[in-house]
């Protein structure tokens, strides 16, 4: 048995011991009653500033960490430049 078949039979073993042991949870018969919401004004729009035109208008790509692209609106590089 290579390395390999070994820790999958482990992982198997351990995932129908862990289903064995814990059913699938019943759901309930009658639902659950949920106190209502009040009625809340609807959130306004964001007010985002206008570009003066369209193509002075930002890519707006997002990084992972939150940084947007400053590139101009549908640039034909394949990288973004973020700031």
């Amino acid at each position: 048995m290579s390395k390999e078949a070994a820790l999958r039979a482990m992982r198997e073993a351990r995932f129908n011991a862990r289903s064995a042991r814990t059913p699938t949870p019943a759901k309930p018969a009658t639902p659950v009653a949920r106190p209502a919401k009040p009625d809340a004004p609807a959130p306004a729009p964001a007010t985002a500033a206008a570009p003066a035109s369209a193509s002075d208008a930002l890519c707006g790509h997002r990084s992972m960490n939150g940084r947007t692209c400053t590139r101009e609106q549908g640039h034909a590089a394949k990288s973004h430049r973020y700031s």
